[in-house]
């Protein structure tokens, strides 16, 4: 008996000691402070990286072990360091200090501060004449984002209202309607303005959200939670419930955010198929917004990569895709061997590192319920042995919501599927996503080993170097309808980005998740299209007479050059590039257009006289011709050239633009195609005297017959010495016949998805 307690007693003393090296092996984030900033070029990331390879000893870990690189306001590093590595940093000749991750500098939770764009420089007042309305599913009154704390009564022009029960606006929030036009709620929805969901609290809060310190999802992105606009006001329209969001409900919020006196309408949502421009809501309200010189942003869609599968292709709106920030979300499962392998989750479980059993989702088959273990390993709940999963984390060959396993009794899972590998999600339970090699490996092991353990470690932030990349989800172009307008027209951050959330929405995948978050960490072209929104915000508060067309054109044109390297797809991902809105305030020139110029864009789509007549209410708009032609003069920021398959390449594009920048300044172009392309720009340079002044020129475009050739891509960008005036020039085959067809059809009383998380949103149960 004696023996039997000293033994215990050992096992224990072996335990803690255990337990005490690991947590000293542990890596924590720490900033490591450097002072300030090295004067000139100075290669602050590679000497910040050759640090970190230095005392890690490795090229991989200094990868992995980096989170972020400062180098704008001062010079220091964010990286997961162990006791050991903080202690040789700390004795580093040139090392200030080194601080634990409780005591970070307050930063945002990056997707702004990855842009460039960590704060604006209109003032308080300029940034609060600007108003924001949103289409979506509601908002959060009460989150920290959207308290007033020094912001003035609304502006003059506003004359919204604010609608429903136990509902407050306040001059943050000035104003919020909603709509059920088939009067169909769900036990969840609120009747009122108020956000059961979650989407439209993010969205908003991305867009125009103030600063709320030390926000965080559990722990993870910790930081300084913040819109693009801060001071900004918001205009909540809710068109979105808990089943979608239906086209009556569409076209009357943007009846009423136009009359209210928003400046910009954010739209994360769409349908699945293309629709005629004017039996798409989005297409309808946004040409009216138009009109009323209120710009529409909306996003791009979450069919990716698929061609062809873009939404909210309307010339007049700005599509949005959906690219990476520096920044993914890590889980890494850990097996008994030692062996560990990343996973991409958000997990917010911490098992402390205590192993537990593991099992294969094969080896629990409920036969019982007529399953074999070729079903169970797929891990459905009712395929798995509850007696056989429980307590245990379950290695399953599929993605799944983590409810299966938690209605097992099932303690974590550990999940292999290659279908996402670019961004993470959050579930119920500890649970990862591996990729199926390292899933091959998991197998092995369970079935090599008698009593196989595995432990699934809390969330970390690594650095993604890859960033920005476009999202497999974000959807592409060409554009359905009309080949000769390049959609999307920029990307923007639209992977894992943390904003605010309803503390009743569920914070994972599993719509039955309990638990109450005040932000949450979640991805899609909703996400993308706010940054959007709030950087078409701080273009209009900066340049309040800009025409909706001129603020485009003044994000397309300033966008961030992507790397062609990364998408096969170019332009068709991307458009123009990635938005660079502290740029965008000063692009030089504009390519502006009017109504007048997509009332001739709509002639040669088809539409004619009497119908343009009744779109504009003005009976002096007419259609010349009702024959199809080419939409090669629309004053449009990019350039979009389809042939058909064995023509030859060859358009003739017309273009105007307006001069923002220096009353005297000259232009001079400098266009860029593959070589077996020739381009033609007359005139070849363009001189002001004024603001404001116009002036014209055309872009031929020849090179020999081609067939089945895939998007090529090149630029013409006019230049005069302090800007760079930037348009994308694309090229591609279509079938003959395909100019003016569309084979989609609208279809009556679509009502379009609703952007509730990952299965209303489609990314999950995309094809």
């Amino acid at each position: 008996m004696a023996d039997s307690k000293l033994r215990s007693l050992f096992y224990t003393l072996l335990l803690a000691a255990f337990v005490l090296n690991c947590h000293g092996q542990e890596r924590k984030v720490h900033i490591v402070y450097m002072g300030e900033r090295p004067q000139g070029d100075f290669p602050v990331a590679s000497t910040h990286h050759s640090m970190l390879q230095n005392v890690l000893g490795s090229t991989l870990s200094a990868k992995e072990s980096l989170v972020y690189s400062y180098g704008r306001s001062f010079n220091g590093f964010a990286a997961k360091l162990t006791d050991e590595e903080v202690a040789r940093f700390s004795e580093m000749e040139g090392v200030i200090s080194v601080i634990p991750n409780h005591k970070l500098k307050i930063h945002t939770t990056r997707s702004w501060d990855f842009m460039g764009f960590s704060k604006g420089k209109l003032s308080s007042s300029q940034e609060g004449s600007v108003i924001i309305g949103l289409l979506d599913t509601g908002i959060w009154p009460e989150s920290a984002s959207f308290n007033d704390k020094g912001l003035s009564p609304p502006p003059a022009k506003w004359k919204g209202i604010c609608t429903g029960a136990n509902f407050t606006c306040n001059n943050k929030i000035i104003g919020a309607r909603y709509y059920n036009s088939e009067n169909i709620y769900e036990v969840t929805d609120f009747h009122s303005p108020r956000d059961s969901e979650g989407h439209g609290t993010h969205t908003s809060s991305t867009a125009a959200g103030r600063e709320v310190p030390q926000a965080s999802y559990y722990g993870l992105a910790v930081g300084t939670a913040r819109g693009g606009v801060p001071n900004a006001r918001i205009a909540m329209y809710k068109v979105c419930w808990s089943d979608g969001c239906a086209t009556a409900d569409i076209l009357a919020a943007f009846d009423d955010a136009i009359a209210d006196g928003v400046d910009i309408i954010s739209v994360s949502l769409g349908s699945d198929f293309p629709f005629e421009y004017f039996e798409d809501p989005i297409a309808i309200g946004s040409f009216h917004a138009m009109k009323y010189g209120i710009l529409t942003s909306n996003s791009a869609g979450n069919s990716g990569p698929d061609p062809y599968s873009v939404s909210n292709f309307a010339p007049w709106t700005l599509t949005v895709a959906a690219s990476s920030i520096d920044r993914k979300f890590v889980a890494q499962a850990v097996l008994g061997n030692g062996i560990t392998y990343p996973g991409l989750s958000i997990n917010s479980f911490d098992l402390n590192g205590i192993s537990y059993p593991l099992i294969w989702g094969g080896d629990a088959a409920n036969y019982s319920a007529g399953a074999n273990p070729d079903i169970a390993r797929f891990c459905a709940a009712d395929a798995l042995n509850s007696y056989k999963v429980e307590g245990k984390i379950v290695f399953c060959e599929s993605l799944l919501d983590g409810s299966d396993i938690l209605a097992v009794n099932g303690l974590g899972t550990i999940m292999a599927d290659s279908v996402f590998t670019d961004l993470a999600f959050s579930y119920p339970l500890p649970a990862t996503l591996i990729s199926k090699e390292n899933g091959q490996d998991i197998l092995d092991y369970i079935r090599s080993t008698e009593y196989p353990i595995a432990t699934i470690m809390f969330g970390e932030t690594w650095k993604d170097a890859m960033a920005p990349k476009v999202v497999s989800f974000s959807s592409r172009g060409p554009n359905p309808i009309t080949v000769d307008i390049l959609k999307p027209d920029v990307t923007a951050p639209g992977v894992d980005i943390l904003a605010s959330w309803s503390p009743v929405a569920p914070p994972s995948l599993d719509p039955e998740d309990t638990r109450s978050v005040s932000f949450n960490i979640i991805s899609g072209t909703s996400m993308s299209c706010p940054h959007a929104s709030g950087s078409a915000a701080y273009v209009k508060a900066a340049h309040p007479n800009w025409s909706p067309s001129s603020i485009k054109s003044a994000l397309m044109t300033t966008a961030y050059v992507m790397d062609s390297r990364k998408q096969e797809d170019l332009e068709f991902a991307y458009g123009s590039g990635h938005i660079n809105p502290a740029q965008a305030i000063d692009p030089g020139l504009v390519y502006d257009a009017t109504e007048v110029d997509y009332v001739n864009f709509l002639c040669k789509q088809g539409y004619n006289t009497t119908v343009i007549r009744q779109i504009t209410g003005d009976n002096s708009s007419v259609c010349n011709s009702t024959e199809p032609g080419r939409a090669w003069d629309l004053n449009y920021p990019s350039f979009s050239l389809a042939i058909e398959d064995g023509q030859p390449i060859y358009g003739v594009f017309t273009r105007t633009v307006t001069n923002v920048g220096s009353p005297n300044s000259t232009y001079t172009v400098r266009p860029y195609l593959p070589a077996s392309v020739s381009v033609d720009v007359e005139p070849q340079s363009l001189s002001f005297s004024a603001v404001g002044e116009q002036k014209s020129f055309t872009v031929k475009v020849t090179g020999p017959k081609i067939a089945q050739q895939p998007i090529m891509s090149g630029a013409i960008v006019w230049e005069d010495g302090v800007h760079q005036v930037r348009s994308p020039v694309v090229i591609y085959n279509i079938l003959p016949g395909a100019v003016h067809s569309s084979d989609s059809m609208p279809q009556k009383n679509q009502k379009f998805k609703g952007p509730s998380m990952y299965t209303k949103n489609g990314i999950l149960g995309r094809h």
